[in-house]
């Protein structure tokens, strides 16, 4: 079936119909589309939507307004096999209205695949900007890994660069810690960039940690990095010379056409070029670039 209203904003996902009651023995009437009243038992939440975590003072504000105001913006679900509705958008106005003890809520039925709820949740929360780094990365690797999207497709559907969609999975390469740090919103996806350009764990964890203690801003962030990277590899200063920047400028090409980081180890011998993926979906996409 063709995409409805994918990329184009949440908006034209929406049709102003007269609201109707959805009750369980009448499911099977229901005019996609409408907006229609129905009951909160019958819906359930996407165990696959990128968001994992809901602030629960801002889930219990909502539920006060609902309580007041009632639930103006209907969510978007779609059929179950189980007879249920799941939620394609709109789980933290369901959780509050919930909390509010309502027994329906207004909400538009729309027929999507596992493919389309995913994208459209993916969206919703992007275009909310409700998401945390590791949240939309976890949503980028969901589409590439379940449902074979390459980085150039997430790209167009969800109107970011490809480069933006691979700095973002390569947050996910992070340690635990680091991550906790990114949901808990102490530090930022500039901050994680510049730690992820740090190849030892020991260096990753120093540098989050000065980070935090320091209050380092994003530029300060990517000086000290470089400093850290120096004592860690101390070398004597040589000048470059013509072929070594050559050298780098291949280097450079091929981590643009590539869309990833790539290094080129050169000696006079011998030498030896290294790619970076992310997941499998990625590695696939390498390996079509070279026609494998």
């Amino acid at each position: 079936m063709p995409k409805k209203g994918l990329g184009k904003g949440l908006g034209s996902l929406f049709s102003e119909n007269d609201i109707e009651e959805v009750t369980s023995s009448d499911t099977g009437k229901i005019k996609e589309g409408d907006i229609t009243n129905v009951k909160i038992s019958l819906i359930e939440p996407n165990k696959k939507q990128p968001r994992r975590h809901f602030d629960k003072e801002k889930i219990e504000v909502l539920s006060q307004s609902i309580k007041e105001h009632g639930l103006i913006q209907p969510i978007i679900i779609t059929p179950s096999d189980n007879g249920m509705y799941k939620i394609v958008a709109g789980e933290r106005r369901w959780r509050a209205a919930k909390k509010a003890n309502l027994k329906e809520i207004p909400a538009v039925i729309r027929s999507y695949n596992e493919e389309q709820v995913a994208e459209i949740a993916l969206i919703e929360n992007l275009q909310r900007e409700n998401l945390n780094p590791i949240e939309e990365a976890i949503g980028y690797n969901l589409l590439m890994e379940e449902f074979n999207l390459t980085q150039e497709l997430i790209s167009q559907r969800v109107g970011k660069s490809r480069s933006a969609i691979a700095n973002s999975l390569r947050l996910l390469s992070l340690e635990d810690d680091i991550k906790k740090l990114l949901i808990e919103g102490i530090l930022t996806s500039g901050h994680a960039r510049a730690i992820l350009s740090l190849e030892s764990t020991e260096l990753r964890m120093a540098l989050a940690k000065k980070i935090i203690e320091d209050n380092l801003n994003v530029r300060q962030a990517e000086s000290l990095a470089k400093q850290l990277q120096k004592k860690k590899q101390p070398k004597k200063e040589t000048e470059k010379t013509a072929f070594d920047i050559e050298i780098e400028h291949i280097q450079n090409n091929l981590s643009s056409a590539m869309g990833t980081k790539v290094k080129i180890n050169h000696s006079p011998k011998k030498g030896k070029i290294e790619i970076e993926y992310y997941g499998n979906k990625d590695l696939e996409r390498i390996l079509e670039f070279f026609n494998i």
